[in-house]
């Protein structure tokens, strides 16, 4: 037999190698790379109900960060992949000192699970964060989504 008709199983090998890392790259490719969009449903105007602070007779405003008195408002409803999503944040001399999810999705008692245990962890990042820049919980992806948008919105609404 000549030499140069001689079977090569490294070639084999490494030819085997390089097809399977390859076709690994183009799959992994596919994936996409970031988050899907979550509708945003178009809600009424966000109620704002101002109050005095006790005693202290002056009145809510929306000027700056000074802010006194009570205000109360409502965020947007944002459609998740799972239902939808809405807050009230409670503001008191332009710190939120309240949050309150107003819907989550409910559907089915898997919905409701994780509910019980993403929105109360969702509302206190909330009120240590002072803003809408939480962390996701995870096993709630959407509704974190959501809960972070509906936020947002009741923030920017309260001027904050």
């Amino acid at each position: 037999m000549h030499p140069l008709k001689k079977n090569r199983p490294l070639r084999r090998i490494v030819l085997a190698s390089a097809v399977t890392a390859s076709g690994l790259v183009m799959l992994l490719a596919l994936k996409p790379h970031t988050t899907p969009e979550i509708a945003v449903a178009p809600a009424p105007a966000p109620t704002s109900s101002s109050s005095a602070s006790a005693g202290s007779g002056s009145s809510s405003s929306s000027s700056g960060s000074t802010t006194t008195g009570t205000k109360t408002v409502t965020g947007d409803t944002v459609q998740t992949r799972w239902g939808p999503v809405q807050v009230k944040i409670t503001v008191k001399n332009g710190k939120i000192t309240d949050v309150t999810a107003l819907q989550s999705p409910s559907d089915n008692p898997r919905d409701q699970e994780i509910n019980s245990y993403a929105l109360p962890q969702l509302k206190s990042e909330a009120l240590a964060a002072q803003s809408a820049k939480i962390d996701t919980v995870s096993g709630a992806t959407y509704t974190s989504d959501g809960y972070r948008q509906s936020l947002q919105s009741a923030l920017d609404s309260a001027g904050l």
